[in-house]
């Protein structure tokens, strides 16, 4: 039988790729980590991992028991919580999101679920997909607000780790973001090319990508002035002239004096936003309460 602390170590040397690091985030020695992960290739009678000197790589069955090791993560994060509330009566429920998701679609959503299940004990925490996934994936969290932009949802899950529900609840399109007496600020849409010239502040970095490509297709080169996570602050640089920038449309609450939002013309770039569950957990009733009071919120606001 395998061991499930060598199971969490092999998660933990995976995320982290190397047992240095992975020996710091779970408080044990290298040494230990590395007795561990031989422990458990010597039960499985197959390398987990590939080591080299710029640290290490999950093998084909390492990626397999890293899926595995996330399925008993969630099993048994999933059986702790159902004892918590046998014990205390009380459901228990938490939510990854977002910030600028969280800030307009879920209070709306959670006063809606309270509401109708008033004993429900709530925890909230922010993430972004990349870290939020792989939590529902463990079973950490119960569902997560994200978005993603054209191809597959972010993390990287192993070869058999648990499968994610996705529930989509809208589009969010990217606007053009420039101060308020800009040359092209009157303009109904704007051709990225039309920008060719201007300066550029980052509100997140993953919108640098779609930054990148529409300026290869126009035959420019974006030049960066400012890099930031906060869309406000971001607009605030706009408003102050550092740059122009690209923000998706719910993230332009509240307003910024001095600056005007333009879209792009289509075929607009957006973000996908949804909420991830595991299959096991949509049967809770907050779980499927939650889900339905947030695609009302996301119905609201497209209409609004």
């Amino acid at each position: 039988m395998i061991d499930v602390q060598r199971l969490r170590v092999l998660r933990a040397v995976a995320e982290h790729g190397s047992f240095n690091r992975a020996a710091a985030a779970l408080r044990l020695t290298p040494s230990a980590v590395s007795q561990h992960v031989a422990a458990l290739e010597r039960s499985l009678g197959s390398q987990v991992f590939a080591r080299s000197t710029r640290g290490v790589t999950l093998t084909a069955a390492g990626r397999i028991m890293v899926g595995a090791a996330e399925s008993v993560a969630a099993a048994l994060e999933h059986a702790t919580q159902q004892v918590t509330e046998l014990s205390t009566g009380r459901a228990q429920l938490t939510v990854a999101t977002f910030s600028s998701g969280g800030r307009l679609l879920l209070p709306g959503a959670l006063t809606e679920l309270t509401a109708a299940h008033p004993g429900t004990v709530l925890h909230v925490r922010e993430f972004e997909p990349e870290d939020s996934l792989p939590l529902v994936r463990q079973g950490a969290v119960d569902l997560a607000l994200a978005y993603r932009f054209d191809g597959p949802l972010p993390g990287r899950p192993g070869g058999g780790s648990p499968a994610l529900e996705w529930t989509a609840l809208m589009d969010d399109p990217l606007h053009v973001v420039l101060p308020e007496g800009h040359r092209l600020a009157g303009r109904p849409a704007l051709d990225p090319a039309e920008l060719a010239a201007e300066p550029w502040v980052l509100g997140c970095l993953k919108t640098e990508a779609y930054l990148r490509r529409y300026a290869e297709r126009a035959g420019f080169e974006p030049e960066v002035r400012g890099t930031t996570s906060d869309y406000f602050f971001a607009r605030s640089l706009v408003a102050a002239g550092v740059g122009v920038s690209l923000i998706p449309s719910i993230a332009l609450a509240p307003e910024v004096p001095g600056v005007r939002a333009v879209p792009v013309q289509p075929p607009a770039p957006a973000r996908h936003i949804g909420v991830a569950t595991l299959g096991h957990r949509r049967s809770r009733l907050q779980v499927t309460a939650l889900v339905r009071a947030l695609q009302r919120q996301a119905a609201a606001l497209d209409e609004g």
